[in-house]
């Protein structure tokens, strides 16, 4: 445990890359592939329309946060563009849900959990253990 406690840099990648898997494969599981999935299928796409762009291309914005943002998330590649992106869907999802449909604080929970670990990693970037870290930036 002391290998914690004297390497914080250590410790705070180790947690970044938790929150990342974490907070990813769980999005992608229950909402991203399911969305993907109806799309490379070509199925009836039933989505709601709640920034007035129409239901077809709201899904397929939700799908590519959903779905190819979390990807991007999950391996750290273009992390704080993906965290962008995931924060403003959830920010859409949670106005949805809480003035549109008017669905309680049970269903909101989960909804500002997303958000706000999101918005903590766009602040925070990947951290060490990350495709963003390791690949070279041109400067």
């Amino acid at each position: 445990m002391s290998v914690f406690t004297k390497n914080w840099k250590l410790s705070k990648d180790i947690g970044l890359l938790i929150l990342r898997l974490v907070f990813g494969f769980v999005l992608i599981y229950g909402h991203g592939f399911e969305k993907l999935i109806t799309i490379f299928n070509g199925d009836e796409i039933q989505f709601a329309n709640p920034i007035g762009i129409g239901a077809t291309l709201s899904f397929y914005l939700a799908a590519f946060a959903e779905g190819i943002c979390t990807i991007l998330l999950i391996l750290g590649l273009f992390e704080r563009f993906a965290a962008l992106v995931l924060s403003i869907n959830f920010i859409v999802i949670l106005y949805l849900h809480a003035f549109v449909f008017g669905d309680g604080f049970t269903i909101l929970e989960p909804r500002f959990f997303y958000l706000f670990s999101f918005i903590a990693l766009f602040f925070t970037g990947p951290g060490r253990f990350s495709l963003d870290y390791v690949i070279p930036r041109a400067e």
